[in-house]
Order: structure tokens, then C-alpha cells, then sequence
């Protein structure tokens, strides 16, 4: 038989168990291609010019080589270990290992770059479709066409011809470094057979769930005003995520093995052939495959932590919107508004103006905050006795306080979140005159521009008379910028984006604190949207590559266990009986890491997702839901395998 016969051969008999490695390099191929045609489509021009679109989709693609590449590295390991005997016998019947080599690497080679062919047009075909929902997510209206490019080709040539070498080489030193006894157990000696359950092994179990509580907990102090100063916070973050990350290490490495043995000690040692297929399999296996389960729960974590905080602020863009420049239009200048409203008027849309004055007073708030008066000063940069916003009962809509008393309104949860405020007495200060007030309420209504405001401070409200007194009486070292709040709104919504383009066309927008809601609104949506797209499409690039990499990991063990079935079914057990078995293991396999991976998300949205938006359950469950879905689909695909494995055991 000639060399080229026997690669020929030989590819043709791998080739049922090459079609998930073709599979994962056509999926890495494709996706990469269509990403990077992204980045040099023309109808990215509107995003690169307005929100540094081109600059967050190369970050992005760097981030999706080093995922490709991890994916493929590990797929190509597992199959090779697959194929130890193969290459074993090959050594046995006196071919080289240079020789096997040019057998394996002619295969590689054909396979690698056929499925980058086939990749490279799947990943064309499907860049329209992505570009699409791309625009259509940020609010563009670009016409996005089916557009070949060369420069998007080359890059993508050169990303997978790297890999193909960095593959190469792990192939070429597993060869040369395995001896060939090693190469006929390659399959077989890297799984926990170890039975009992060690003191070692308990204490770590305890102290793994224990380093996960204590994580979780320290989330949900973060930001309850425990922790102010910077510092504090950027130490408590980094022992939240050290905590966590060691904690699921312990886990999956003792707890997991601790509790199923619990369980097992319970039936007295007698288990059902369900719990031997699901149970005892898992304990003896999840304690050597601890360090991947725990890179694969994290990583899960990150993305749907990620994707769930920005879809919260992609969700929340019209409220923020609303709560930050609270008018259709927002213009702090008199002369402005003027000429704003006669051009309104010249067109015919019909608008209502509301005016606000504002006062610059120093307010001393000390009585009403909770905590540590000189963290919060340092740690926020507010003077809790500095100059604060005053507006007259008289201009809010609603609101009446008495001369003794004040309520605070636009509250931001920012703020909240560094500091606790309470009712209680705070004292105005004018140049010479002094007001104790009753702070009486603290009302969630937004009715002055943030940008009018010191951030997210709040804005109080005092009796009218109080409000005179102290504008006849201002301290001169105090400066307003904006002493007014001029707010236009226009009465038929179908007119807001006509009135928009006037606004626009007026050039208000580049004068300080000018602001347009539909503006704002839009830019808001521009800058999450193309965030969100970016962290679900590297979401999805991971959760597929887990979920291929898990996959893989169990047609490994099925392959092992394949013996077991034979014997179990000479037992007498039928196949729906070793399926329902499988079906449960399964659900533990792909299940852990999922809830797992769902907890560390939830926990670490709770305790900021306030920074991010106004809404976080709705955005969340739908962020989780989505990508349990998707995941399960690889666990339904793994109990298909075992089904033909058990099938075929007899």
C-alpha cells in the first residue's frame, strides 16, 4: 500500500469521528469571518463616526481569536487522545513518528482548510443577516447589502493559519513525547477513579460553598453603603471575585463529590441503575475535570453577567433618557429658548414651556445622612455643607411645603448607593440669613435636567417665601451656572423628531447643558446597542464553544463507559432503563455549571445593576432564559449520543 493510499484510507475511516472536529473549525471559521466583515462594511461608517464602533468591534475581535483558538486547541487535544491506538498501532507495524506525523498532518491539513473554505462562505452568507440586526439593534437607517471583503479575507487567513500552526506543533510534540504503551490508555488515565471521599476532600467541599457565601455577601454590601471609599471597593471587588472563583474550584473539586456521597450514604450503598449511571459517574469524574468546569462556569458567569447589564441599559434607555433631561428639550438659556420657540412656532407645532428658577445655596445635610460624614466627602466628592440646588414650591408641579420644611426631589440611585438619606433637619444658609427646614420627604420625581444639577445630587424644594428671601440674600462666592431650567415640550409626539431636526439644525445642541431627550435618547440606544451586540455575539461565541467543549468531554466518557453498557444490558437492564440513567446524569453534567454560572451572574448584577439602568428583572430573566435555552440544546445532543452509544453496546 503506497503512503498516499494509506492517508487516503485512513481519512476516509476517521471521517465519523472528524465531523465535530470539521464542525468546530467550519463554526470558529464562519463566525470569525462575518465578525470581521463587520468592521470594513461601509454602513459601519454611521457607528464609527458617533461611538468609536470601529475601536470596540477590533477589541471584540481580539477577544474572539483568543476564544477561537482555546476552542480549537482543546477540540483538536480531545481528538487526538481519541485516535492514542490508532497512532500506537502505526508505531507497532514500524512506521515512524515522522511518518505518522506526515499521515496526521496531511489529514489536518485537507480537513483544517476545507472546513475554512466552507466556513469563509458561511460566514459571507450570514454577515448581511448580522448586519442587519447590528443596525437595526443601534437604530441606524442604513440599507445593509451583501458585500464580499478582501481585507476581511486576508485577516481571517492569516488569524487561522496561525492556529493551524499552533495546532500543529501540539500535535507534532504529543507524538514525539508519547511512548506506546501511553498511547493505548491516552483515553482512559485522565479521570478520578478514586472511591472514597477523604477528610481533604470534605473540608475543601465545606470550604468551597462557604467561599461562594461569603462572596455573595460581600455583593450585597458593595453598594449598600458599608463600603465608601474607593479604595475600600476596588479591595472588596477583587476579594468577591477571589472568593468566588476559589469557591467553585473547591466546588466542583469537593463539594460536588461530598454531597452526591452524602446522598449515596443515605441508600445505604443500595442505588438504582439510575443513580449508578448518574451519581457515581458524576463523583468520579467532576473532581478531575474541576479546573475546566470552573473556567466554563466563570466564563458563563462573565458573559451573562455582562449581557445582562448592558440589555439593562439598552432597556432602559428611553426612561434614563426621561429621568435625565426630563423635557422634549431642555434649554437653560432664556435668549435660546426665544429663539428656539419662534422657530416652533414658524413651523406651526404646538409646545408647552415650563420654567424653573434655581438657587445656589450652602446646605448643610450632615443630620440626614446615615453614614460616615467624612468617607462620603472623599469618596464621592460631594461637601455634605457645600452649595446645593434650591427650587420654589411655587414651580413644581404639585408640591407645597410649608415655610418650615423642604422635600428633595431628583434623587439618582447613584448617589443612593454611597449614601443613605433619611428625614430630618437641614440648615440653608444664605449670605447672612440661615433656615432650619424640615427635610419632610424624599420624593422619586425628576423635574430638573441632571445636567443642570451636581450629578445625581438631589434638588430641594422649599416654600416660596424661604426661596425670595434667600435669592435677595445670596452668598457672593457662590456661583450658578444655570440659574434657570427651561424646559419645551411638544404637544403632538409626531411632530417631536420635526421639532428635533429644527433643534439640530439650530446648532443649540453645542451649547452647555442644551439637550434633546429624542438625542439622547438615540445616542443612548447607538452606545448600548452596539455594547450589547458585542457582548452577545462573544456570548454566543462562548456558550457555543462550552458547550461543544462539554459535549466533547462527554462522547469521551461515553466512549469509556461504552463497556459498562454492554455489561449492564447482558444484565438484563433494558435501554430505556441505562437512557433514563444518562438523561439524569446529564442533567447534573450540564445542569451544575448552568446554575452555577446563573447564581455568580445574578449575584453580581444585583449588587451594581442600578449603575447601569432603571430596570434589572425584565432585562435579566430574559438575558438568563435565552442562554439556558441555547445551553440545553448541547445536553439534548449528548443524551442523542449515548442513546446510539447504548444502542450499539449490544
Amino acid at each position: 500500500m503506497s503512503f498516499k493510499s494509506l492517508i487516503f484510507r485512513n481519512l476516509i475511516k476517521n471521517m465519523k469521528n472528524y465531523y465535530l472536529y470539521v464542525f468546530a473549525l467550519i463554526f470558529s471559521v464562519s463566525l470569525y469571518f462575518a465578525f470581521v466583515t463587520l468592521q470594513y462594511d461601509p454602513s459601519m461608517d454611521a457607528v464609527e463616526g458617533s461611538i468609536k464602533g470601529e475601536a470596540a468591534m477590533k477589541t471584540a475581535s481580539v477577544l474572539l481569536i483568543a476564544i477561537v483558538t482555546v476552542f480549537l486547541v482543546y477540540a483538536n487535544n480531545l481528538f487526538i487522545k481519541r485516535r492514542g491506538k490508532e497512532i500506537g498501532l502505526f508505531q507497532l507495524v514500524g512506521i515512524t513518528k515522522k511518518n505518522i506525523f506526515r499521515i496526521l498532518g496531511v489529514e489536518n491539513f485537507t480537513l483544517y482548510f476545507g472546513s475554512m473554505v466552507v466556513g469563509i462562505f458561511l460566514g459571507f452568507a450570514s454577515s448581511k443577516l448580522i448586519m442587519m440586526i447590528l443596525l437595526k439593534i443601534i437604530g441606524i437607517n442604513e440599507v445593509a447589502e451583501l458585500r464580499f471583503s478582501m481585507e476581511a479575507l486576508i485577516q481571517t487567513l492569516v488569524v487561522f493559519v496561525v492556529i493551524y500552526i499552533i495546532i500543529s506543533i501540539i500535535n507534532a510534540l504529543f507524538i514525539k513525547r508519547q511512548r506506546i504503551l501511553t498511547l493505548f490508555h491516552t483515553t482512559s488515565t485522565s479521570e478520578e477513579k478514586k472511591h472514597n471521599v477523604s477528610i481533604l476532600e470534605i473540608i475543601i467541599g465545606i470550604l468551597g460553598l462557604a467561599l461562594i457565601i461569603f462572596g455573595y455577601y460581600l455583593s450585597s454590601k458593595l453598594f449598600d453603603g458599608k463600603f465608601v471609599m474607593m479604595e475600600q471597593m476596588f479591595l472588596v471587588m477583587l476579594i468577591i471575585l477571589a472568593s468566588v472563583i476559589i469557591g467553585t474550584y473547591f466546588f466542583y473539586k469537593g463539594s460536588v463529590r461530598f454531597i452526591f456521597n452524602v446522598i449515596r450514604k443515605k441508600n445505604n450503598g443500595y442505588l438504582s441503575v439510575n443513580k449508578v449511571l448518574s451519581l457515581s459517574s458524576i463523583m468520579f469524574r467532576m473532581k478531575s475535570n474541576s479546573f475546566l468546569l470552573t473556567v466554563v462556569t466563570t466564563v458563563s458567569a462573565l458573559a451573562i453577567g455582562l449581557l445582562s447589564l448592558s440589555y439593562i441599559s439598552y432597556y432602559s434607555a428611553e426612561k434614563s433618557s426621561k429621568e435625565s433631561v426630563v423635557y422634549d428639550f431642555s434649554i437653560p438659556n432664556e435668549e435660546h429658548a426665544n429663539t428656539f420657540t419662534s422657530l416652533l412656532e414658524e413651523t406651526g407645532i404646538a409646545y408647552e414651556r415650563t420654567e424653573v428658577d434655581i438657587l445656589m445655596a450652602r446646605t448643610d445635610l450632615t443630620n440626614i445622612v446615615e453614614f460616615d460624614m467624612e468617607a462620603v466627602e472623599t469618596s464621592t466628592n460631594i461637601d455634605l455643607k457645600g452649595p446645593m440646588e434650591l427650587v420654589s414650591d411655587k414651580d413644581i408641579t404639585g408640591v407645597d411645603v410649608a415655610e418650615n420644611e423642604a422635600i428633595f426631589i431628583n434623587v439618582h440611585t447613584t448617589i443612593e448607593a454611597f449614601m443613605s438619606l433619611k428625614t430630618g433637619e437641614i440648615t440653608v444658609n444664605g449670605n447672612s440669613k440661615s433656615f432650619d427646614l424640615a427635610l419632610t420627604k424624599i420624593e422619586n420625581r425628576h423635574e430638573i435636567p441632571r445636567r443642570l444639577t451636581s450629578g445625581g445630587f438631589p434638588v430641594a424644594v422649599v416654600d416660596d417665601s424661604v426661596f425670595q428671601e434667600l435669592r435677595l440674600d445670596l452668598d457672593p462666592e457662590i456661583t450658578n451656572d444655570f440659574p434657570i431650567s427651561i424646559g419645551i415640550d411638544i404637544k403632538d409626539e409626531k411632530d417631536i423628531e420635526k421639532a428635533n431636526e429644527i433643534y439640530q439644525a439650530s446648532e443649540m445642541s453645542k451649547w452647555a447643558a442644551h439637550e434633546s431627550q429624542l438625542e439622547d435618547f438615540n445616542n443612548q440606544k447607538k452606545n448600548m446597542g452596539l455594547i450589547m451586540f458585542v457582548v452577545a455575539f462573544l456570548g454566543l461565541t462562548f456558550l457555543i464553544t462550552s458547550g461543544c467543549i462539554l459535549y466533547f468531554k462527554q462522547m469521551d466518557e461515553g466512549e469509556q463507559e461504552k463497556g459498562s453498557y454492554t455489561i449492564l444490558r447482558k444484565l438484563g437492564f433494558t435501554k430505556s432503563d441505562l437512557l433514563n440513567g444518562i438523561k439524569i446524569k446529564q442533567l447534573f453534567n450540564f445542569g451544575i455549571p448552568l446554575l452555577v454560572g446563573l447564581s455568580h451572574s445574578y449575584f453580581a448584577v444585583k449588587s451594581g445593576w442600578f449603575w447601569f439602568g432603571t430596570e434589572m428583572w425584565t432585562p435579566m430573566i430574559i438575558v438568563m432564559v435565552l442562554y439556558t435555552f441555547l445551553y440545553s440544546i448541547f445536553g439534548i445532543l449528548s443524551v442523542v449520543y449515548y442513546r446510539k452509544l447504548i444502542k450499539e453496546a449490544l
